[in-house]
């Protein structure tokens, strides 16, 4: 099987950042210490991190554009949905129905950071970020 040269990948960039948020319940909302971050080798994921008192994070993924629709239109599939509050927020349902988990969090804030992956990582350039060798070596054995 011919060797095909290997680009070198950009050098992996990440972000994170404290990013408050609250736990709907019925009867109140509860703030919960959340980071979300993003890693360039992973480039269509936003992981956002549940900081819970004596256990480890919780972590969820979100795809980055899943935000930015859901800005304008809620969004979502499977355990994962986003839309869009008058006042501002976003409300994210994680979980499936019955078993789910309701958060709120500052619009602009979430979808600031996603403009913020999106400089690191254009759309349309996110294949340049991943690496692929681990796949192919996998599918090689």
């Amino acid at each position: 099987m011919p060797q095909h040269p290997v680009t070198p990948l950009p050098s992996p960039r990440t972000l994170k950042r404290h990013m408050p948020m609250e736990l709907l319940t019925p009867d109140a909302s509860v703030p919960v210490d959340t980071t979300v971050g993003y890693a360039s080798r992973d480039p269509h994921a936003l992981s956002i991190a549940f900081h819970l008192p004596g256990e480890h994070p919780i972590v969820w993924w979100l795809d980055r554009e899943m935000v930015l629709t859901a800005a304008h239109t809620p969004t979502g599939a499977g355990e994962v949905h986003l839309r869009a509050t008058p006042g501002g927020d976003f409300l994210i349902r994680l979980g499936s129905p019955g078993e789910c988990a309701t958060v709120r969090c500052a619009r602009d804030g979430l979808t600031r950071f996603v403009h913020e992956t999106l400089a690191l990582v254009p759309p349309g350039t996110e294949e340049h970020h991943i690496d692929w060798q681990p796949l192919l070596a996998s599918l090689r054995r």
